[in-house]
């Protein structure tokens, strides 16, 4: 199975781990990048590559579970399949929750660290996927004119041109014209297209 561009990070500090790790992914046609240390991935790692990490929980200095919430503080959307060397249900039950993939037990079964592998890649390509559409809707919303924005409030809101007429003081022609102009400008054809547009952006409360 080949990934083409998509890569998976290992994180482990273990030089066999890591080394039968980068192995097994690249014979299965991933791209695979191996690092000793959290702070070694921090470096290399781009935030528009689509990728996943399968990250070793205990290491020095900065380890599995602490570089997790600082990925996700930072926005970072990388999804992640934990390896640990004890089986620790509390510890896995919080990384599930805080958006990991997987929580396997070392030594890992091929089969399974595959599966968890193809999983991860499937939603970092999916979150990329998200985060185009959403900065493709945000520079959209940002081409609108103040009025327009207004206009376009009410209309998710579900108001008729007459409504927004009397609520923004104008006309009803003029609100249809805003209306188009709003349309256009954000590329849907259809009032449920830019209800969901909104709600996207955070605009259709």
């Amino acid at each position: 199975m080949s990934e083409g561009s998509e890569i998976v990070y290992v994180v482990d500090d273990e030089a066999g781990m890591r080394k039968a790790l980068n192995r097994l992914l690249r014979s299965e046609g991933f791209n695979a990048r191996a690092f000793a240390s959290a702070r070694d991935f921090l470096a290399a790692y781009r935030a528009e590559e689509t990728a996943c990490l399968v990250l070793d929980v205990a290491m020095p200095e900065l380890d599995g579970m602490e570089l997790q919430r600082r990925l996700t503080h930072a926005g970072v959307l990388v999804p992640i399949v934990f390896l640990t060397g004890k089986g620790d249900i509390p510890m896995s039950v919080d990384a599930i929750k805080a958006g990991a993939v997987d929580f396997l037990t070392k030594p890992v079964n091929d089969v399974d660290l595959l599966r968890a592998v193809r999983a991860a890649l499937q939603r970092a390509a999916s979150l990329k996927a998200a985060h185009a559409t959403t900065t493709a809707l945000t520079a959209r919303y940002t081409s609108l004119t103040p009025r327009e924005r207004e206009v376009m409030a009410h209309v998710v809101a579900g108001k008729l041109n007459k409504q927004i007429a009397t609520d923004l003081g104008t006309t009803e022609q003029t609100i249809k014209v805003h209306r188009g102009r709003v349309m256009g400008k954000m590329g849907v054809e259809s009032l449920a297209d830019l209800v969901r547009a909104a709600e996207r952006l955070g605009t259709g409360k």
